[in-house]
């Protein structure tokens, strides 16, 4: 199934992201969740893709799993590092005879023992570089895919020079990308503002809203330290420091209430889709989809 139609439609879509487990236990674990969320009627799923493609072949088989099991069409993500034109040819053509019909293009990470890869000596070293071989990969093969990138509006990490960061957005449009999914964030002023970045900078595709449920203050804390950061508004602390940290049913709550609150101004705000990253559970999800009776 194609989803770019789909994704301006007047209704915003529903997505959720999964990554490949790497045992057997967790891989039937999340087969259950992903069954317990497609009542849930979501547009698409998508499957991440481990740095520098760690997890290739455990990406392939949950997303053909899908396809076969269910009835959620599958995204796979697709990264550049340390990929030939070659491979990502051959994986292109494994995608399309498992009836995968859209990519999320990304740059990527280097793998974590690689921490000083020389993207230089790659194939491809930007994403809009990738979206552009798949477009040629389609015409070669009469095979069309659409392609989905990704959107910062807290900011691209690498990148802190905002009027840059959207021209290196433009280009990833204007290689033909035809969705944007954007990385998490907390408070809807930032989405917003790169919303209309994304207009002023005559980008017209659909902008898919990335949201994550915060279930501790454990993972709050951790996430606020990973490289590209967190920013977390004073009204989400307030919440989560007012839920007694000993229950943890409390702090997933507050969290719970918080994402729907957020998910709720941003359907008001007429988003495209707001794509949940799931952490591969379901519990913090399905609660915020029955609360926004959608």
């Amino acid at each position: 199934m194609k989803i770019a139609n789909l994704l301006k439609s007047e209704t915003p879509s529903i997505s959720f992201e999964f990554f490949p487990p790497k045992t057997e236990q967790a891989a039937e674990a999340l087969f259950s969740t992903i069954q317990e969320l497609e009542t849930c009627s979501p547009s698409f799923v998508s499957v991440t893709y481990g740095a520098g493609g760690s997890t290739r072949s455990l990406t392939h088989d949950l997303v053909k799993r899908i396809i076969k099991e269910t009835s959620i069409p599958a995204i796979p993500h697709l990264t550049c590092v340390g990929h030939s034109r070659q491979e990502i040819s051959d994986i292109l053509t494994k995608y399309e005879e498992v009836g995968v019909n859209t990519i999320l293009a990304l740059r990527g990470d280097p793998p974590q023992n690689q921490a000083h890869h020389d993207r230089s000596q790659d194939d491809f070293q930007y994403s809009n570089d990738l979206v552009q071989f798949i477009n040629q990969h389609s015409r070669r093969d009469s095979q069309t895919f659409e392609t989905g990138v990704a959107g910062f509006p807290e900011g691209h990490p690498e990148t802190p020079n905002r009027m840059k960061e959207m021209d290196f957005l433009k280009a990833k449009i204007d290689a033909g990308a035809d969705y944007i999914c954007t990385q998490l964030f907390f408070d809807n002023h930032d989405f917003f503002d790169f919303r209309e970045r994304c207009e002023l900078a005559g980008i017209n595709v659909p902008i898919l809203a990335g949201i994550m449920p915060i279930t501790s203050i454990t993972g709050m804390k951790r996430m606020a330290e990973l490289a590209a950061g967190a920013r977390y508004p004073a009204k989400l602390i307030k919440a989560m420091n007012l839920a007694d940290p000993d229950n943890p049913a409390e702090v997933i709550q507050a969290g719970i209430d918080y994402a729907t609150s957020q998910c709720q101004e941003l359907i008001d705000a007429q988003v495209s889709g707001l794509h949940f990253f799931t952490l591969n559970k379901s519990q913090a999800t399905t609660e915020i989809f029955k609360q926004l009776r959608l």
